[in-house]
């Protein structure tokens, strides 16, 4: 389907089902807000070599954007989205307005999150991942994919996606890329263009933070000690923490200070008023010995303040 011209753009729903029923063969989505970068790239070929047609979503959605957030600022940049499309085979893009989208207003019936989605960056964000899955859903309905990818950068995002498509029975393989970094290990991001100079320079201090959680996890740290290394590594101007915590790679709950084996570091700041988030998988080494008594349980670290 895709011309020498690239991918067919379509902005209407009427438009997509016409493409959609020309479609044959596994089809596989992946959905953006836009200003798509080299990772949007990954996993844009990853959803290329799992099916024979590739669709892309292109909305910025309002339901995902809390008061003061920057739904007006994001960046909108379809005609450089539409080269990076051509350039990875995608065979439509479908780009709607949120009143093809939601074309009865706001939608007054949404997915809930559910507790899952009231933690970590739920809890920065509240509301935000119901907002999240709502489109999600819509989109799934619109574009009946085979396949759908998600970067895990935003892992509890994927979680929360694996979550509803198992719990709701949507058929739909759900697939996750891998983060996509630049040269200093800062984790790409449509809204690291945000960043100037010197904030750029403070952003590193994520990077360094999973640098850090990563070496104590090797040497056998306890739980608690590899969250404080990254957290230290934080400690820098310029750059606000809003968590950073050892979680189980399934259930995303701290991890006892006693765990040994897979987990996962989540961590959110604010750089320069831009909120960055990343996410590392760590192999934690047994090897500092049992607990002290009394501290085998999760500690218990203040969920971050609304913004």
């Amino acid at each position: 389907m895709t011309g020498a011209a690239g991918p067919l753009l379509v902005r209407d729903r009427a438009g997509f089902a016409r493409a959609r029923a020309a479609m044959t063969g596994r089809v596989a989505v992946v959905m953006t807000m836009g200003a798509l970068h080299d990772g949007h790239a990954s996993l844009l070929r990853l959803a290329r070599a799992r099916a024979d047609h590739v669709v892309v979503t292109v909305f910025v959605n309002p339901l995902q954007f809390g008061a003061g957030e920057d739904l007006d600022a994001y960046p909108r940049t379809l005609d450089a989205d539409l080269a990076v499309c051509a350039a990875e085979g995608v065979d439509v893009v479908l780009a709607p307005t949120a009143s093809e989208v939601y074309p009865h207003g706001t939608p007054s019936v949404r997915v809930s999150a559910g507790e899952l989605g009231e933690r970590w960056e739920g809890a920065s964000r509240p509301g935000h991942f119901d907002g999240v899955l709502t489109v999600v859903l819509l989109l799934l309905h619109l574009v009946r994919p085979d396949v759908a990818v998600f970067g895990q950068k935003d892992r509890q995002q994927l979680a929360l996606v694996r979550r509803m498509v198992a719990d709701l029975a949507v058929g739909v393989e759900v697939v996750a890329g891998a983060t996509v970094r630049e040269p200093d290990g800062l984790a790409r991001s449509s809204r690291n263009a945000y960043l100037d100079a010197g904030a750029r320079a403070a952003a590193a201090a994520l990077p360094a933070a999973g640098e850090r959680a990563r070496e104590a996890a090797a040497r056998g740290a306890w739980a608690d000690v590899v969250a404080a290394a990254a957290r230290a590594a934080l400690d820098v101007p310029g750059v606000e923490p809003s968590y950073c915590v050892l979680v189980d790679p399934v259930d995303l709950r701290e991890v006892p200070t006693d765990h040994a084996g897979p987990a996962v570091l989540l961590l959110a700041a604010r750089v320069g008023g831009t909120r960055l988030i990343d996410t590392l998988d760590l192999e934690v080494a047994p090897g500092a010995g049992p607990a002290p008594s009394g501290t085998a349980a999760p500690r218990s670290h203040p969920q971050p303040e609304v913004p």
